[in-house]
């Protein structure tokens, strides 16, 4: 594998976004959680089966090439992230299930990562495609990446939780400068040293079905939610942390274990306006409550 300095650049950010989370995670939170479950298996359901299929669906009949279209599968493959968290915290949301949905994600991905990749290479490029995903690989690359750097996090915080509260906000801001630069950098690059080589004809035969997966993680989440009575304000949080994808993640898989720039660009896409699709959707849930935006859900 022909690695380059930009594959290294977006583990070392992954990383640092792990290591950041496992600074968020509180015992007591997770304790809550695991005492009513409900909303926790509705998110996680929401989060592993529903979105893939809603990628499936949406990309299947379509005339994307078929390494764009495994990139979607890709990128819905790879739950929560920093992102789903801030705008959790933002609006006054679950945080608790929003942290605890991200936790145990950080450990299944380790196994639903290749199974969803793996079927979609088969399914969209054919079993004698060039394209594979390494499992042994993927697997170490996953845990030391995302799994390793969240749980020293978390012990950092149990032990030590002074230090952890004085850390957290620098690298939290480390985070958005790294996260920003990895991306312009893919975005910019020449294909021969990692970039991506995106164009703006990629740009806009993308968009139409990002947005089409990001407000169904939306609508799927809530829904989800509402139908199982966990409440407004858990229900809108299912659906940002199904809505909300990890790319980084998403663009350790497609760029760096699969080698592929095409499959890089829904990932580099979504990145563009989830976020900002994730604040609107706030808005408009909050505005139909009656609640004030950045106060606590009338439930």
């Amino acid at each position: 594998m022909n690695l380059t300095y930009i594959d290294f650049l977006v583990s070392a950010v992954l990383a640092t976004i792990m290591f950041g989370v496992g600074l968020s995670i509180n015992f007591e939170d997770l304790r809550q959680i695991w005492r009513s479950p409900r909303a926790f298996v509705l998110g996680l359901v929401s989060q592993m089966i529903i979105l893939p299929l809603i990628a499936f669906l949406v990309v299947g009949f379509t005339d994307l090439p078929p390494a764009v279209k495994v990139g979607f599968i890709i990128l819905a493959a790879c739950p929560g992230g920093t992102t789903s968290g801030f705008v959790t915290v933002l609006f006054r949301g679950n945080v608790a299930l929003s942290v605890s949905l991200v936790a145990v994600n950080s450990l299944l991905t380790l196994a639903t990562i290749p199974l969803l990749v793996n079927l979609a290479l088969t399914v969209f490029t054919g079993r004698h495609s060039a394209y594979e995903l390494p499992l042994t690989e993927t697997f170490l690359q996953i845990f030391f990446v995302t799994l390793l750097p969240a749980i020293t996090g978390v012990l950092l915080r149990y032990f030590r939780a002074s230090m952890a509260e004085k850390i957290q906000k620098p690298v939290r801001n480390v985070m958005i400068i790294l996260f920003a630069g990895v991306y312009a950098i893919i975005a910019f690059a020449d294909e021969s040293k990692g970039g991506s080589g995106i164009t703006v004809a990629d740009l806009w035969s993308i968009i139409p079905y990002a947005v089409i997966i990001n407000l169904g993680g939306f609508i799927a989440g809530m829904a989800m939610g509402l139908s199982g009575r966990a409440g407004l304000r858990t229900s809108w949080t299912i659906g940002v942390e199904v809505a909300l994808q990890n790319t980084t993640l998403a663009l350790l898989v497609a760029g760096t274990l699969i080698q592929s720039n095409e499959m890089v660009k829904p990932a580099l896409v979504y990145a563009l306006f989830s976020f900002w699709t994730a604040l609107l959707y706030g808005v408009v849930v909050k505005r139909h409550n009656g609640s004030k935006l950045f106060g606590e859900f009338r439930e």
